[in-house]
């Protein structure tokens, strides 16, 4: 049978329990010997006073000059006795023969204890055995006139009586320590159930595997963990996080306003509804964010933010939406030749041999011109690749795409092919869009420039649409002119401006002349030396 460890609240409960126990015992020995040594020193002090009071009273002066002093100091010392609460008043000569005793059998007999120091003249304190058992007494001297001792004053408490003292006084002690163990006792029970709640019943040895294991998979995890107080402050971020946010290494307590996020991923990070699958666009990269709160009980702790790269999978479905428009771009093309075949294969069998040629040498020459103009003035194979798949999509959707004559582009001066996809095919999807919903004013059309210079890289797109109202928002995620937004739409301008940043360009959007039917227009300057 394997026996379950003690919990950390039970462990802290005995370790409690035994300190309460210890404090407490030692507190009340200690007060036990204060206590003793009180009591003694007050029967020192006692004594000390009555055998002087006595010693310096005429009465006992007087008395010392009769025949027989027993007869006149007796009833006095028994009178002081009962009055100063001491058990023994005995008045000698200076040989120690007792004048007065309170065992009246006892006078006339040796007085038993020192006296050398008061038959010198000083009065002295001592602990010694005499006739009513041990006592605590004070002996001083009784001078004449002159200054010469003629007798003796002892005043003395017995050690029994002593001891009754402190007995009376222990038990109003033993009550005191009584009532701080139950409350030690009482307040630990509190602290360790409290302590139990917290850490779920949870051995200390288990807290610290769960720790060890807590830290190794907060670090080893790819995606970004963030957990964000009720206050608005971090509490927590691992290594995937910093990555992914450009943080630097100790964030802990800062506020989620100071660490220079976006105001909507900011406002992500500190929601207090959940948040799923939002993307988010940083400098870096695109990011997809999930905010969860943190509830214990009914109180919110905050905010458990987790984020995932999205960057590669957008590029790779933007590579993936550029193919598939080049498949159907093909198979517009497969349709669109099949009809023309079709006509010349008609064209030879009713004997116009001459027409099918010509027909047949006519869509050559259009197709072959188009090509010939996109790579000649375009080196970059992957940039003529799109350009040819828009020129086939735009003539699909009946949109006029002219590459304007100053186009003339060798290479793509270190900038990543995936980069001019995302920069050049949202910019031309969203200008022919614009185009074609306001194709009822006018024929739609979108001028596309691209061109290589010593300054860098140069875009120019123009279209027919109405142009853009809200510059100054446009490349926030999210924004978008068409109803269907909310599902989804307003990224690829978000997108465009990202990459943008992230080479050190500079983007802007202006509206043309409408004289000219000229809507928005769009250029982009990316610099030579400049990468990721």
């Amino acid at each position: 049978m394997v026996t379950k460890p003690w919990t950390l609240a039970r462990q802290l409960l005995v370790l409690q329990l035994v300190l309460v126990g210890l404090l407490v015992g030692s507190g009340a020995a200690l007060a036990y010997v204060d206590a003793g040594r009180a009591t003694e020193d007050n029967a020192r002090q006692t004594a000390v006073a009555v055998a002087e009071t006595v010693a310096d009273s005429p009465s006992v002066a007087a008395a010392l000059a009769t025949p027989d002093p027993s007869r006149d100091l007796q009833p006095f010392a028994e009178l002081v006795r009962a009055d100063t609460g001491v058990d023994f008043i005995t008045i000698m000569d200076p040989d120690g023969i007792r004048y007065t005793h309170p065992d009246p059998a006892r006078i006339g007999e040796p007085f038993l204890g020192n006296t050398e120091p008061a038959l010198a003249g000083k009065a002295f304190t001592e602990t010694y055995t005499g006739t009513l058992g041990p006592s605590i007494r004070a002996v001083v001297p009784v001078f004449d006139g002159t200054g010469d001792v003629v007798a003796l004053v002892a005043a003395g408490i017995t050690v029994e009586a002593i001891s009754d003292e402190l007995n009376e006084r222990l038990l109003p002690l033993a009550g005191v320590a009584a009532a701080v163990l139950v409350g030690g006792i009482a307040g630990s029970y509190f602290v360790s159930a409290r302590l139990g709640r917290q850490t779920r019943g949870v051995a200390p040895d288990e807290l610290r595997d769960m720790f060890e294991y807590y830290q190794a998979i907060l670090h080893s995890v790819r995606e970004g963990l963030v957990l964000v107080g009720s206050d608005g402050r971090v509490v927590l971020c691992n290594d995937a996080a910093r990555d992914l946010l450009d943080l630097p290494d100790d964030i802990r307590n800062l506020p989620v306003a100071d660490l220079g996020l976006a105001p909507d991923l900011s406002e992500a990070f500190t929601a207090a509804e959940p948040r799923s699958d939002e993307l988010h666009l940083t400098d870096s990269g695109l990011l997809l964010v999930n905010s969860v709160p943190v509830l214990s009980g009914t109180r919110r702790m905050g905010n458990a933010v987790t984020l995932r790269d999205h960057t590669e999978l957008q590029n790779l479905t933007g590579e993936l939406d550029t193919v598939r428009g080049f498949a159907e771009s093909l198979h517009a093309q497969a349709h669109e030749s099949a009809n023309r075949l079709h006509a010349v294969i008609s064209l030879i069998e009713v004997g116009r041999v001459d027409g099918a040629v010509a027909l047949a040498t006519a869509e050559l020459e259009v197709a072959q011109q188009l090509t010939d103009r996109v790579v000649g003035s375009v080196a970059e194979p992957v940039l003529a690749a799109l350009l040819l798949g828009k020129l086939s999509e735009a003539s699909e959707r009946g949109v006029e795409l002219e590459l304007t004559s100053d186009t003339a582009m060798q290479d793509s001066e270190g900038v990543d092919a995936r980069d001019l996809i995302t920069i050049l095919g949202n910019l031309i999807d969203n200008a022919m869009d614009a185009a074609v919903e306001h194709a009822a004013e006018r024929a739609p059309k979108v001028e596309v420039t691209v061109r290589s210079d010593p300054d860098g890289l140069f875009f120019r797109v123009a279209d027919t649409g109405p142009g853009v109202a809200d510059q100054a928002d446009i490349f926030r995620r999210g924004w978008s002119t068409k109803p269907a937004a909310a599902t989804g739409r307003g990224l690829g301008l978000a997108l465009v401006g990202q990459a943008v940043r992230r080479y050190g360009g500079r983007i802007r959007v202006a509206n043309g002349s409408p004289t000219e039917g000229i809507g928005a227009v769009f250029t982009v300057r990316l610099p030579i030396s400049s990468g990721r």
